[in-house]
C-alpha cells in the first residue's frame, strides 16, 4: 500500500471513530498528545488522548498565530500535520536516536535538532489541528515503535518592530505636523 494510500485510511478512520475534541488558546503553552498503535482505539497512528481516541484541537483565530508541533517521544519520529483535513506539511525529518527520549521536556525539544518539529503560520478562521505518525522512531531490532508523546502550541504573531517604527514615526509625523499647522493660524491671525 502507497504511503497516501495509507495515511488516507489512517486519517479517514480516525475521523469515522470517535474524536475528542481540545481547545487551544494562542498563550504559547504545550498541549500534549499520543500516539501509540495498540492503545488507539483504532488501532492506527493518529494523534490520540489517554483514552486512546482520536484527539483534535479545535479554535477560531482572529489574527494570524503560529502552531507549533514538537515530538518529545524517541527521536526519530515524524508527524503529518493536517488543519480542517487539509495536509499543512510534514514535521522534520530527524535521525532515529533509539532510546534518546526528551519526555515532557517540549521547550527543550523544540530548540533540539534532535527531535522533529514544525512551524506552521494560520490564517484567522476555524480550526481543527489533527495529525498522524508518519515515520516512528526505530527499536534496537530496527523495527518501529509505533508509540511516542508530542505536543501542540498556539502563539499570536507578534507585531514586527518594523510596524512598531513606522507607528511611532506616523504619529510623530503628525504632531509635527499640527504643531505647524497650529503654528500657521498663529502666525496668520
Amino acid at each position: 500500500m502507497s504511503n497516501k494510500l495509507f495515511l488516507a485510511a489512517v486519517l479517514l478512520s480516525a475521523l469515522c471513530g470517535q474524536a475528542e475534541a481540545a481547545s487551544l488558546i494562542a498563550n504559547g503553552a504545550w498541549n500534549t498528545f499520543d500516539v501509540d498503535d495498540l492503545s488507539s482505539a483504532s488501532g492506527n497512528l493518529e494523534w490520540i488522548d489517554l483514552d486512546g481516541n482520536a484527539l483534535n484541537f479545535d479554535f477560531t483565530l482572529t489574527e494570524s498565530a503560529y502552531l507549533k508541533v514538537v515530538d518529545g517521544g524517541f527521536a526519530g519520529d515524524r508527524f503529518s500535520v493536517y488543519d480542517n483535513g487539509v495536509l499543512l506539511d510534514q514535521t522534520s525529518a530527524v535521525a532515529n536516536t533509539y532510546p534518546g527520549s526528551i519526555g515532557l521536556n517540549f521547550d527543550t525539544a523544540f530548540v533540539s535538532d534532535i527531535f522533529s518539529k514544525g512551524l506552521f503560520l494560520l490564517g484567522a478562521g476555524s480550526h481543527s489541528i489533527t495529525g498522524l505518525l508518519s515515520q516512528s522512531a526505530l527499536d534496537d531490532s530496527n523495527l518501529p515503535i509505533n508509540a511516542t508523546v508530542g505536543a501542540v502550541s498556539l502563539t499570536a504573531v507578534p507585531l514586527p518592530a518594523a510596524a512598531w517604527l513606522y507607528l511611532t514615526g506616523t504619529a510623530l509625523m503628525g504632531l509635527v505636523s499640527r504643531r505647524r499647522k497650529a503654528n500657521s493660524l498663529e502666525q496668520a491671525s
